[in-house]
């Protein structure tokens, strides 16, 4: 962690935190942490909200305005935070499960809105914190306890939905690539509008151990050898792209945002009475 992050935005009687060794997730957090601090916010001007699962614990160890909510629901909670205080800086920090099954109805919603909320979403490709279910993301053909035979459901890519949806802004990096995780949620911080990012994460508990991938270690590894960032993907022929993934930033837009669109209905309204 970088020196001073700790001291300044958690809250020490909630560590350490209760991830598994190994986890990306602590990886993630900080550099959620640091974009925050590199863009100058004042603790009293953030709000991170979380569902349910192992990503939405972050919110409990951040010494900021937080909400740990229900399952799939961060993201309507965090709309109902933006609209009665649209100046707070809103970020949701949810799983692959949480905002993809259970919310998945809430996300697409909030990105046709585009509102301005931050999500960010750890995926680990699987239900870490309620025993490795299989999730929206599993790949298919790998393994959970509820497919020990491995799943037979496509895959969602988030950023494809979140982009379909109408979020504004969009890109995916990995717990490897920790920079350009901190460059993301800077540039999803500062959009106006609805920004979703993508953290590829690592769970060698679960999702690791069910399917054979090796240690945190050699998970990690997989996460730099097969991601490629987008810009040199442009100049990358087929044959080096194939079987990897995309990072980076995906798509930005400058559309209206939801809580302008709003607050204009109402002085409409003030002008009639």
């Amino acid at each position: 962690m970088v020196s001073g992050l700790i001291e300044k935005y958690f809250r020490y009687n909630r560590l350490p935190h209760i991830w598994c060794p190994g986890c990306g997730h602590g990886i993630i957090l900080r550099s959620i942490v640091k974009a925050i601090d590199e863009l100058g916010y004042n603790k009293d001007e953030i709000c991170v909200v979380s569902g349910i699962g192992c990503s939405s614990r972050a919110p409990g160890y951040l010494d900021f305005n937080t909400l740990h909510t229900t399952h799939g629901r961060a993201l309507a909670f965090a709309t109902g935070i933006k609209m009665a205080n649209p100046n707070l800086k809103v970020i949701v920090i949810t799983g692959d499960g949480d905002c993809a099954a259970i919310g998945g109805n809430h996300l697409i919603h909030a990105a046709r809105r585009n509102i301005d909320i931050t999500t960010i979403v750890f995926n680990n490709n699987i239900y870490g914190m309620t025993g490795g279910q299989y999730s929206p993301t599993t790949p298919k053909g790998e393994k959970g306890t509820t497919a020990p035979y491995g799943n037979i459901d496509k895959n969602f890519d988030l950023c494809e939905l979140a982009k379909a949806a109408g979020a504004t802004y969009v890109g995916r990096a990995t717990a490897y690539h920790a920079k350009l995780i901190t460059e993301l949620v800077k540039s999803g911080i500062q959009n106006k509008g609805f920004s979703f990012i993508e953290t590829v994460s690592v769970c060698p508990t679960y999702y690791g151990r069910k399917n054979k991938k090796g240690d945190a270690v050699n998970m990690m590894k997989f996460l730099k050898d097969n991601a490629i960032n987008i810009k040199a993907a442009k100049s990358s022929d087929a044959e080096r792209l194939n079987g990897k993934f995309l990072i980076g930033e995906f798509y930005k837009s400058i559309e209206p945002e939801y809580t302008d669109e709003y607050n204009k209905i109402i002085n409409i309204f003030q002008k009639e009475r």
